[in-house]
């Protein structure tokens, strides 16, 4: 029987707890996205529908997400790292910012931090790391589907601007699309120089 995820990991801790997740490590393309959710202790009922945003379609995450932003009894906050931020901070700095982002906006200070995969991002809150959070931790799959959509929405905005590259439909990954795109228009302002596949391309012309 599959599971889905639940209070269990938050129960363990002291206090309230933000569960936070990301978004967009990996593309090529676009800002990294952090998500941090304070969740009720009566929780609504839509929140049996939550589970890890990848495996949600994406008009299921819009959903949840209208829910969940327009919910007054849920506290959350979004952070985002831009494009020029990430490519001089580089991953490793970049990640514990947009964290960072994320926890101080929120309206109310949280006791303790549950984040989802193995790297701490040392932040001055007592922090407990939960290898596949966004599988088992309620709130850190709640902060997914903040994290995924917002960034999604980002990505579609910029594929407006650069609709070539296909980011509505591959959110900035290193899709055959993308690759094609790349190598007919080069690359944009959008584009993560830093990253290695980015620097192949600059390193051609």
């Amino acid at each position: 029987m599959k599971t889905r995820p639940s209070l269990a990991p938050e129960a363990q801790l002291t206090g309230s707890v933000a569960g936070l997740d990301e978004a967009g490590c990996g593309p090529w393309a676009g800002p990294l996205v952090a998500a941090a959710v304070i969740l009720p202790e009566i929780l609504p009922s839509y929140m049996s529908g939550i589970n890890d945003s990848k495996k949600l379609t994406r008009a299921t995450r819009e959903i949840l997400f209208d829910s969940i932003t327009s919910d007054s009894s849920i506290i959350w906050s979004v952070g985002i790292v831009s494009v020029d931020e990430l490519d001089t901070l580089l991953l490793r700095k970049a990640l514990p910012l947009a964290f960072e982002r994320a926890v101080t906006g929120l309206s109310a200070a949280p006791d303790c931090l549950l984040i989802d995969g193995i790297r701490n991002p040392r932040l001055p809150y007592a922090t407990a790391l939960l290898k596949h959070g966004d599988q088992l931790s309620l709130s850190i799959a709640t902060a997914s589907i903040l994290a995924k959509v917002t960034r999604d929405r980002i990505m579609n905005v910029l594929h407006d601007a650069f609709p070539a590259y296909g980011w509505n439909q591959n959110a900035g990954y290193g899709t055959k699309q993308h690759q094609r795109a790349l190598a007919d228009f080069g690359v944009t302002r959008h584009h993560r120089k830093s990253y290695a596949p980015i620097k192949a391309f600059l390193s051609a012309i």
